[in-house]
């Protein structure tokens, strides 16, 4: 099954995704980030930002800038199963955010911070651009737009 994921919700009507323009389609079944049907997303960059997209997978990603966790650990302070969490860890995980290993019989994850870096690249290129000052735009409105009243 396949539909869209709009503010964390599925939206189907008979079958078929309805709403808002979809910003990240979701495999229903296991998660997967896809581009069309069955396609896994092919662009890095789209991964992160559809895996940064999700309020839960931001925080989990910063519970793991401290050290590296296990996934029982991971999943205590969210009030969702273990095996929605862990489909949240496999979206960081294929993003290439995070790293999972085995450590004897407990699963550890790893915060991968240089997979931010094309994101981080990519964003710095809009910092060309000055922020809107107010107070100029405010003068100068009113020098434009005089008061008729």
């Amino acid at each position: 099954m396949q539909g869209f994921r709009i503010f964390n919700q599925m939206v189907e009507v008979a079958g078929r995704p309805v709403g808002a323009t979809p910003l990240c389609p979701i495999n229903a079944v296991d998660g997967a980030v896809q581009t069309g049907l069955n396609k896994p997303m092919s662009n890095p960059l789209d991964a992160v930002f559809s895996a940064l997209a999700d309020p839960t997978r931001r925080a989990i990603l910063s519970m793991l800038l401290e050290d590296d966790m296990a996934v029982t650990d991971v999943a205590e302070p969210f009030e969702m199963s273990l095996a929605a969490v862990s489909k949240h860890l496999g979206i960081l995980s294929r993003a290439g955010l995070i790293t999972q290993e085995q450590r004897g019989r407990v699963k550890w994850c790893k915060l991968e911070p240089d997979a931010l870096r094309d994101a981080s690249i990519w964003m710095q290129s809009f910092g060309q651009f000055e922020a809107v000052h107010l107070d100029a735009f405010e003068r100068f409105l009113a020098k434009e737009l005089p008061d008729d009243g």
